[in-house]
């Protein structure tokens, strides 16, 4: 299989695709039963780590998220089956509290927290959008306190970026020249999770002056990958990111496969699933 596609965010080497985890810890933004079945099914370290192998052998070998004991696992199961790291996007959660905006940060605790995501084994660090975006301001055009958070993550040896679920909070960052590499947004044709409507986020995405790792592309399974992976890889630039999640080692072959397809101008080798109905569908020879 081609190597995957690669890009270069803080003069750190990603790969284009990035893993998601919400399909392995049980985020399925859908039904208490749907996360209930991935815990039940997924979050286990052999199963995780046998979808970790099928992207690491395919050169996807950066992942975002949070870790917990079994994640952390399977990571390292992964990595030394196939002798490649990798390369951990953290998204943390910080205390923000209403005097957070004007009075700043618990010092201890995001010290804490960072040096726990320096113990996880973050490259990058990227507050979570929930946090981000409580501390965006629309009057001033800035993100309050942000600056200071990343100063401390410079400090330990991380990349800082932002997660975001509003397309402000990417044109404030670069208004204001905030220290931060590269942003986090949701990017996806239907719109799932977007505070505004999609050609908007798509020219936030296509202006903004750092690199942007797009996610939810398949809207947390609302759309089939074919349609959800060929609309976004065709509308971001050369230097963006997707995030995929899959609960199979065969559904991340499918994804990989799919989107070297797109990026490639080819037709991807997937067979595709059948029904009775679609029994008038196939071709016969012709003798």
């Amino acid at each position: 299989m081609t190597e995957f596609p690669r890009t270069v965010v803080g003069g750190v080497s990603l790969s284009r695709m990035i893993i998601g985890t919400n399909w392995f810890l049980g985020y399925s933004h859908t039904t208490r039963a749907k996360d209930a079945y991935i815990k039940e099914a997924v979050l286990n370290r052999k199963s995780i780590a046998a979808i970790l192998e099928v992207f690491l052998r395919a050169g996807v070998d950066t992942m975002m998220g949070l870790k917990n004991p079994i994640l952390s696992e399977a990571v390292k199961e992964a990595e030394d089956a196939v002798g490649r790291k990798i390369i951990f996007v953290a998204t943390p959660g910080f205390p923000v509290t209403r005097e957070t905006p004007s009075k700043g940060w618990d010092t201890g605790e995001v010290e804490r927290v960072l040096d726990e995501t320096v113990e996880s084994g973050a490259v990058f660090c990227m507050p979570h959008g929930e946090i981000t975006d409580r501390l965006l301001d629309k009057c001033t055009r800035e993100i309050r306190q942000m600056d200071v958070l990343c100063r401390l993550i410079r400090q330990r040896g991380m990349v800082p970026g932002l997660s975001t679920h509003a397309p402000e909070s990417i044109i404030y960052a670069d208004e204001t020249g905030l220290d931060v590499e590269t942003y986090i947004a949701i990017y996806n044709a239907m719109g799932f999770l977007m505070h505004i409507e999609v050609d908007w986020v798509a020219k936030t995405i296509r202006e903004a002056k750092k690199p942007v790792m797009t996610i939810k592309p398949m809207a947390s399974g609302q759309l089939r990958p074919f349609q959800g992976l060929t609309f976004v890889w065709n509308t971001i630039r050369d230097q963006d990111m997707v995030t995929v999640g899959t609960m199979t080692p065969r559904e991340a072959e499918e994804c990989i496969e799919l989107s070297l397809g797109i990026l490639e101008r080819r037709t991807g080798q997937i067979e595709l699933q059948e029904t009775r109905s679609k029994g008038t569908l196939k071709r016969r020879s012709v003798a």
